[in-house]
């Protein structure tokens, strides 16, 4: 299929909490972030929901765009994503028919049914483990808020009736696949953390989607992970940097490990698992990372890339952010 030049390149923020650090620095580099986004001509800034994790401040996701969307002025910003059983669907359209009535036209929500966090969490959130599997029917209540069509007699959302807040089904498998094609929704996929499933979730969003209100042909975003910097070595020394972190984060409970223990871990069976939950990774100088960018929009048949620039500081990913604008050619918005 043909694909629109440049291809549209957007950003998934962790709002990561730096080593030694604070979540106001998480937030400042996350302003940091969007401003040089936006300057730089890419799409949209996503901000995913996770809770209990220490080394992400994006758990307040909806404060979290509020605050980003008051220090820019034309980007889109959204949630990727939600997850919506930690909700009342109610709630959600308040909150996101507000961020839409302060700064129309600028704000995405994208939805997700899994819980952002482990089991103890959820119960420490009030949530009940089965709220999942009413996650279409929580869809469809929070477009019927935010389009003033309210499923609910006598309750509408105010703020949030007749904004028309935009809907994106994030998912990793063929569920959230047909779910977004049944109900003519983008989707977006996991691809930068959960790979496996990718081309057959999209072949079946494709082929079973269904025009909606919203969107009359599919769209699908993929999400991949990036590190570009100056030299091939820089990104692969940056890169290293991030997998261990991840290593220590996800395999050893978080706490601090040397350079040593941490190359121990990646090289054992859980670290070669989280090698391939890093499958989609561009890292290198611009021109290879952009190549790569270039050959994996193909293979996902992806309409937008969602790009998680993976450096572990924030001067690395401001820079890595600069690095690939030049190399695909963005121009900012009028």
């Amino acid at each position: 299929m043909a694909r629109r030049s440049p291809l549209p390149l957007s950003i998934l923020d962790l709002a990561t909490i730096p080593p030694n650090g604070t979540a106001r620095q998480a937030f400042e580099g996350s302003v940091a972030m969007a401003q040089r986004a936006e300057a730089r001509g890419y799409t949209r800034v996503w901000y995913a929901e996770h809770h209990n994790i220490p080394t992400i401040a994006s758990s307040a996701t909806s404060v979290l765009i509020a605050h980003i969307a008051a220090h820019t002025s034309t980007i889109r910003l959204g949630a990727g994503g939600v997850m919506l059983p930690n909700h009342s669907p109610l709630v959600i359209a308040e909150q996101f028919g507000t961020l839409e009535t302060l700064h129309p036209g600028r704000i995405d929500l994208g939805l997700g049914r899994a819980p952002g966090t482990d089991q103890v969490t959820w119960r420490a959130l009030r949530r009940d483990p089965r709220a999942a599997e009413a996650f279409p029917q929580d869809v469809l209540e929070l477009q019927g808020y935010l389009r003033g069509r309210s499923r609910v007699p006598g309750v509408q959302a105010t703020p949030g009736a007749g904004t028309n807040v935009p809907l994106y089904i994030l998912g990793s498998s063929l569920f959230g696949a047909q779910l977004a094609a049944a109900l003519g929704l983008p989707y977006a996929f996991a691809s930068h953390f959960a790979p496996a499933a990718l081309e057959a979730a999209v072949a079946t969003y494709r082929h079973d989607f269904q025009p909606s209100e919203q969107l009359a042909e599919p769209y699908v975003i993929a999400g991949v992970n990036v590190v570009a910097a100056d030299t091939d070595e820089e990104a692969q020394e940056q890169f290293l940097r991030v997998r261990r972190s991840r290593a220590a984060a996800l395999l050893a409970g978080g706490r601090q490990l040397s350079d040593e223990e941490a190359d121990a871990l990646l090289r054992s069976p859980q670290g070669l698992h989280l090698a391939q939950m890093t499958q989609y990774s561009a890292v290198g100088t611009p021109d290879a990372v952009w190549e790569y960018l270039r050959s994996f929009a193909e293979h996902a048949d992806a309409d937008e890339l969602m790009v998680v620039h993976a450096a572990p500081t924030t001067e690395g990913r401001l820079r890595s952010i600069d690095l690939l604008a030049d190399a695909s050619g963005l121009t900012p918005q009028p």
